[in-house]
């Protein structure tokens, strides 16, 4: 097994220094569970092992939705083969203000704003701004984050 190679990828950021991905062979990933598909971070859909072949390895099949672009994507991989889990992260900000480009404008629990999060389209987009603009309700925000990307999943009214 000399030959395989470790990468091992970190960026800057909050989490300097924290690799935004681990190993995990493919016999223990899960439905529901995180993995990388052609580099990008999913979450498994479904997934099957088919049976020992003529070279000895069971081979896992991958069904997976990209958690930020909702594209599905598929892997076949030996079971003995280790694939990239993302690290996922997941924070709740409050909305101060939807900027006229379309960002969001939160603020940490340290009170600190955050303003590199966009106005997600869709079914989300739409409830932020039906709480936040229509409603004028005091409205937390859950962000995802993955990889260095991130993106607003969902949003609920927050407590006065």
């Amino acid at each position: 097994m000399a030959d395989e190679e470790h990468h091992f990828e970190t960026h800057a950021g909050g989490d300097a220094g924290a690799s935004t991905t681990f190993p995990m062979q493919c016999s223990a990933l899960r439905k529901n569970g995180f993995v990388v598909i052609k580099g990008r971070p999913c979450k498994i859909v479904d997934m099957s092992t088919s049976k020992t072949g003529k070279h000895g390895h069971a081979k896992v099949h991958l069904v997976a939705i990209d958690i930020f672009t909702g594209k599905k994507l598929e892997d076949l991989s030996p079971s003995t083969h280790n694939m990239d889990v993302p690290v996922v992260k997941r924070n709740e900000y409050t909305l101060l203000d939807i900027t006229d480009d379309g960002f969001l404008q939160l603020m940490t629990s340290d009170g600190d704003t955050k303003e590199d999060v966009k106005l997600p389209d869709g079914e989300v987009g739409q409830k932020i701004t039906k709480l936040f603009t229509d409603e004028g309700k005091d409205t937390l925000v859950t962000v995802q984050t993955a990889m260095g990307e991130e993106a607003a999943i969902d949003a609920k009214e927050g407590q006065k």
